[in-house]
């Protein structure tokens, strides 16, 4: 694998799914499944086929028809009984799946050892061993996803780091480590990731590693983002963001950072970037959870300008105050939103687009006629600039938003 190469994991249908008011069916999990597949994403996490119905019909659907490019993984946890790994369930689904991915997940956390799992540090490794060890037997690619590092790290770094090179011995192909609880910080994650990649360094382990990062303090995008400066080659995100809690790493800012920062993050993906809007649109359809405006690259405001100083600017040239055009995440063209931010560019721009050609006079008049207006009003309507015109009393009723849509 190159060295620039960012695997992609995407858990929408897995962590996702728990996340608050967000329920799928099997045929919405194959949707975004094989619109997940076109994006380019490596692997797609569909859940727990062993235990959740919706998920082993999906798991079915996709074995009568596979994904063209991404790997299917189930999840499961380390466990034992009777010397054995409880989640044959998952690993049977996944051979009748004909996927070949199981991933793991094990506390490497001595405190949520004790209190959760209560057993000691000690039976946590053998049984991450073993499970790991289990599924490796059967022939499956097994990736590890680390519960808690980074508290366990904080708490007891030897311990968490041992957990995981328990999974690497036993043959795991990724350790990926987990902020799970949101609480990390860029250079909290930073530290853990190089420690994780010297100890497999001097273990002579080939398993790479990967990041998982949850928003409780609104960082999972920037700790996903140290952890690939650190060396991290997978990430594991969301579309929208969506999972437990506060959500997990937006895929769509994660990919656009590299893509708009390469400088700095001179990395790979594969990932098709002009389909990310409309994998938002459709996941906020499917699960009824619309994006708040402001949300970057997929918002309803992210390409839109109401202050006149940057409506200039973006009608002179748009990436004067744009970093990314909207054509290259597949969103609808920017959009300039008369209002009382807004300059005097703009307002001309816009009687233009209504077939007026304004003197300087006239749309110096016009322009302190419609600030008053827009301090009245919220929305701004083509029927009220051309009531301006005629010095009539603007409507308020309904009618066409104001708005001037530029081409790039």
């Amino acid at each position: 694998m190159s060295a620039r190469k960012i695997v992609v994991y995407d858990t929408t249908l897995r962590d996702g799914a728990q996340g608050p008011a967000v329920s799928f069916s099997a045929a919405d999990k194959e949707r975004i499944a094989r619109l997940l597949d076109r994006l380019g994403f490596d692997y797609v996490e569909g859940g727990f086929p062993g235990s959740n119905p919706k998920d082993e019909e999906l798991f079915a659907r996709l074995a009568a028809q596979p994904l063209y490019h991404a790997r299917l993984a189930a999840f499961g946890a380390t466990r034992r009984a009777n010397g054995r790994c409880e989640d044959d369930a998952n690993l049977n689904a996944l051979i009748e799946s004909g996927s070949q991915v199981w991933t793991l997940v094990g506390k490497s956390d001595g405190w949520q050892v004790a209190n959760v799992l209560q057993t000691t540090n000690n039976e946590n490794l053998a049984m991450i061993e073993e499970s790991v060890a289990y599924g490796v037997g059967l022939g499956h690619e097994v990736i590890f996803d680390a519960e808690h590092f980074f508290d366990g790290y904080a708490r007891d770094a030897e311990y968490a780091i041992e957990a995981c090179l328990s999974a690497a011995r036993a043959g795991a192909s990724w350790v990926v480590l987990c902020d799970t609880n949101g609480g990390s910080t860029p250079d909290a994650i930073r530290d853990g990731v190089e420690a994780m990649r010297k100890a497999l360094a001097e273990a002579g382990s080939h398993a790479r590693v990967g990041i998982h990062t949850h928003n409780d303090c609104e960082l999972a995008v920037a700790n996903t983002l140290a952890a690939l400066d650190a060396g991290a080659r997978q990430v594991e995100c969301t579309i929208n963001g969506i999972g437990e809690r506060a959500g997990n790493a937006a895929l769509e800012e994660v990919i656009m950072a590299m893509q708009v920062r390469s400088d700095r993050l001179p990395y790979d993906t594969g990932i098709r970037t002009q389909e990310l809007y409309h994998s938002s649109q459709l996941l906020s359809e499917i699960t009824g959870v619309s994006v708040q405006p402001n949300k970057a690259i997929v918002g309803r405001n992210a390409f839109a300008h109401e202050a006149g100083i940057h409506q200039h600017g973006v009608l002179s040239n748009p990436l004067c105050y744009e970093i990314m055009t909207p054509e290259s995440v597949g969103a609808p063209e920017n959009r300039i939103v008369l209002g009382k931010h807004s300059g005097r560019h703009a307002l001309a721009s816009r009687y233009q687009q209504l077939g007026y050609e304004l003197s300087v006079d006239e749309l110096d008049d016009i322009y302190h006629r419609f600030t008053e207006l827009a301090d009245k009003k919220k929305r701004i309507y083509d029927q009220d600039l051309i009531a301006l015109l005629s010095q009539e009393q603007p409507s308020c009723g309904s009618g066409m938003t104001t708005s001037v849509s530029t081409q790039n």
